[in-house]
């Protein structure tokens, strides 16, 4: 079912070997954004033809292979401009991103048509949008802040009571305290949704998330 958030529909549908979630959104005039589509395309093609919503664009909050199983045939059917960030860009659909046997080198990988940036703000339709950069899990880890709604879409940086892994290749227990440190400013309300686990709130994670608790130290 999709929750309504002010002016946004927001339906997670989990995927996946690794439960992940992705995140379709949309606004009144059906405009949508497919946030981390990473396996099990059927199941989000559904969520998209049951509301009949127009794909606008595709958001990719980190590379690892589990949230972008499924761009390539999504975007087959839909080409819509797809957005990753600079640092993740080069390596996320290469061969050395796989994850056998769940998840195999992409084929047919769809062109990179939006580099994301620290502080960027985007606008599809009528979701407005702020690209919060925030490496510590992949070195190009980004959230997405969607102000009008206090929600910020967290991929695997903040979790319900913990945080993304550090010890893959590119990633920095260092960065992702620094990280961390930019979601805490973000209003008590904000809801979290994350690429993992139930949703949360920014204002919860501050008082029980040693991560986030943590973060705030001097």
């Amino acid at each position: 079912m999709a929750e309504i958030a002010g002016n946004m529909n927001i339906e997670t549908v989990t995927v996946g070997a690794y439960d992940e979630n992705c995140h379709v959104i949309w606004d009144g005039r059906f405009n949508a954004l497919v946030i981390d589509p990473g396996a099990n395309p059927e199941r989000i093609e559904k969520v998209i033809q049951a509301n009949r919503l127009k794909v606008v664009a595709f958001l990719i909050t980190h590379g690892h292979a589990d949230h972008i199983g499924a761009l390539p045939a999504l975007h087959s059917t839909h080409p819509a401009p797809v957005a990753i960030s600079r640092e993740d860009a080069p390596w996320a659909f290469s061969p050395v991103n796989q994850l056998p046997p769940h998840y195999p080198p992409l084929k047919s990988p769809p062109e990179i048509s939006r580099v994301l940036t620290d502080g960027q703000e985007w606008k599809d339709g009528e979701l407005l949008y702020r690209v919060i950069s925030t490496p510590g899990h992949s070195p190009g880890c980004v959230c997405f802040y969607f102000p009008d709604v206090h929600a910020v879409f967290t991929g695997d940086t903040l979790f319900q009571s913990s945080v993304g892994r550090t010890d893959l290749p590119g990633g920095s227990a260092r960065a992702l305290t620094e990280s961390l440190k930019k979601l805490r400013d973000l209003p008590d309300e904000t809801t979290v949704f994350p690429g993992h686990g139930p949703e949360t709130t920014i204002g919860i994670e501050k008082r029980t998330n040693y991560f986030l608790r943590r973060s705030s130290r001097p």
